[in-house]
């Protein structure tokens, strides 16, 4: 059953989904942490949860994605924030999900994460992606593109300052994997356009979509950013793009995901 949406139409709402954009770690719901510290023999409520999951900057954010993981500390406890992840994902239409895993938050917790994974998935060929532009300004998109080779960009926002950029990300067809929430609630977007905040209404979203740049609206981390992937498509409806411009959205998705599975919308 569908999550009921006060805003987008049916033919949106129902429709097969991909995320190419999502933490894993930044998907544990509240009542899920609660399960994850019970077992570590730490009492703790659904309401302390949320209230660590409110944050006015990046630096509050990362503050708090240190707190959840240090309780992830073996294989079990990761099969239960992936199950939880699987369900929400199957309960909004998402049907294929590129989910990334932190190795870094692994390492900091004395953790051994297998080399032979990596020396198998080399062998198969790597696909190259990278966060830029979140933070950091256009130059380092630009950086990635030209230096690296990335094939897709991980929130790229910083493009709206560099008009030849947003060019160049066009006409290559580079997509952005663009998470509007997570740029409100970490500040990036504020920090791009040098303001003091920003809100839903002020993202480039729509702005960066019909400049042809492709877009694959995701929602990094969703329960640390109170979000879902049917949230963000209303905000991108809430940004004046139409209904057929968020049909175009579902299918990008598909359409750049690096095992390019079938996603059924066409009609």
């Amino acid at each position: 059953m569908l999550p009921a949406s006060t805003m987008l139409p049916e033919s949106v709402a129902s429709l097969p989904k991909a995320e190419l954009h999502l933490h894993l770690e930044g998907s544990i719901q509240p009542g899920t942490v609660c399960a994850l510290t019970a077992r570590r023999g730490v009492v703790v409520s659904e309401q302390e949860v949320r209230r660590r999951y409110a944050y006015q900057n990046f630096s509050e954010f990362l503050e708090a994605f240190k707190w959840v993981t240090s309780f992830l500390r073996d294989p079990q406890d990761y099969a239960l924030i992936t199950r939880d992840l699987a369900e929400h994902l199957l309960s909004q239409r998402v049907i294929y999900a590129e989910v990334t895993i932190s190795i870094g938050v692994m390492l900091l917790r004395k953790q051994r994460p297998e080399r032979k994974v990596y020396d198998q998935a080399a062998g198969l060929g790597l696909h190259r992606l990278i966060h830029a532009g979140e933070i950091g300004g256009p130059e380092k998109i630009r950086e990635a593109v030209e230096l690296l080779g990335a094939e897709r960009i991980g929130h790229g926002i910083a493009a709206i300052n560099d008009p030849a950029l947003m060019d160049l990300l066009a006409d290559r067809r580079i997509p952005l994997e663009i998470c509007p929430q997570s740029n409100i609630r970490t500040g990036a977007l504020a920090r791009q356009l040098r303001r003091a905040g920003a809100r839903i209404e002020d993202h480039p979203l729509a702005k960066l979509f019909r400049h042809g740049i492709p877009i694959v609206l995701s929602t990094d981390d969703p329960a640390m950013f109170h979000t879902t992937l049917l949230n963000e498509y209303e905000h991108a409806q809430k940004l004046g793009m139409t209904d057929n411009e968020l049909l175009r959205l579902a299918q990008m998705s598909f359409d750049f995901a690096f095992e390019r599975p079938h996603s059924r919308t066409a009609g």
